[in-house]
């Protein structure tokens, strides 16, 4: 609350507020000409000065306060001015503008807004009424208060529609940030495990080569340092936002992954079942899909389906485990749902681990 008094709004606010109490000279000449003793005038003096102070507290303690806290503000801002009646008589609402003002302010709903300034512009009417002998000269000081406290209401409840939209946009940035966060961290699983998976294999077959075969084990390490270049290529178009996706080349990709992990492939030719709309999708199945049977099916046979409507991927390997709904499989359902597909896992035809996705 201290930090509200002291903002660079409070400080605007103080401003125009500041300038706004020149209307208290009258009233202040008036405590004076009622005044019968020097310590009357004093005490009626202090008391328009803690009046004014307290309006211009009045709003910056409004912006922080909730509702109800609100509405005592400007109910204490009333009370104080009733304690004026003995110097101002039938005069008060002369200076009931500022409480009108206090109570636009408040930025409550329009409904209690309304009954609020219309309560105290009629209860203004009525005083002035009394104080001119009619209703033919009284409308003057009730219209001054109505105009001015419905504008102040207007600008207040602007500038509050503008703080939540601005709250908004800050809760959406913080959202679009987490989201792409998340983007970033399952990305750089899905590139970097299918990646290593593939180098951890072919490095372990060049070891077994190096002696029978040295020039296959040559070219398994060169295939390495490919590999190795083109997964740091990705990482680095993955941070950017900038990487795409495609079956085509994923399942060119597979084929030299299982090869090397000495795992039989059976798989269409091409992907060109697989409609444009759902092969950047399809491409992370077939990545995440074979990552898994690499790493964790222990499987001599792999088996790829793709059409239009589904990706499913089939291993002879040790089937479902524990730990089946690992991390990367976790980020692929994650994008399954985000695209409108279903995924599941289970037991396959081949007797071990299936991993089918419905696009």
């Amino acid at each position: 609350m201290r930090r509200s008094l002291v903002s660079r709004g409070a400080r605007s606010w103080y401003v125009g507020g500041g300038i706004s109490l020149i209307w208290l000279i009258s009233p202040g000449q008036a405590v004076l000409s009622a005044s019968g003793s020097w310590w009357a005038a004093a005490i009626g003096i202090a008391l328009l000065v803690v009046y004014g102070i307290a309006f211009l507290l009045s709003g910056p303690l409004e912006w922080v306060l909730p509702a109800s806290g609100r509405m005592l503000v400007v109910g204490a801002l009333f009370v104080l001015s009733l304690l004026l009646m003995p110097w101002l008589g039938w005069q008060l609402p002369g200076i009931w503008t500022y409480v009108g003002v206090a109570w636009g302010m408040a930025a409550l709903p329009w409904r209690p807004t309304w009954i609020g300034i219309a309560g105290i512009t009629v209860l203004a009417l009525v005083c002035e009424a009394v104080a001119q002998g009619g209703f033919e000269n009284a409308l003057w000081v009730p219209a001054i208060i109505l105009s001015i406290s419905l504008m102040m209401a207007a600008f207040a409840q602007t500038q509050a529609t503008m703080a939540r939209l601005r709250a908004t946009q800050r809760h959406v940035e913080a959202l679009a940030a987490e989201r792409e966060r998340g983007r970033v961290a399952r990305d750089l699983h899905d590139i970097l495990g299918h990646s290593l998976t593939v180098i951890a294999a072919k490095s372990e077959l060049g070891e077994r080569l190096v002696d029978i075969d040295p020039e296959r084990a040559k070219g398994e390490m060169a295939d390495v340092a490919s590999l190795a270049r083109g997964a740091l290529a990705d990482v680095r178009a993955t941070v950017a936002g900038f990487r795409g996706m495609s079956v085509g080349g994923e399942l060119a990709a597979v084929r030299v992954a299982l090869d090397a992990a000495d795992i039989a492939l059976e798989a269409p030719v091409n992907a060109d079942a697989v409609g444009p709309e759902h092969r950047e999708l399809a491409g992370w199945v077939l990545r995440e899909g074979v990552t898994n049977v690499i790493r964790h099916a222990r499987a001599t046979r792999c088996r790829v389906r793709l059409d239009a409507a589904s990706v499913i991927i089939d291993d002879d390997g040790i089937g479902p485990t524990t730990g089946s709904g690992g991390s990367g499989l976790t980020g692929l359902r994650e994008r399954v749902d985000a695209a409108g597909g279903t995924m599941s896992i289970g037991r396959g035809d081949l007797g071990g681990f299936r991993l089918e996705v419905r696009l």
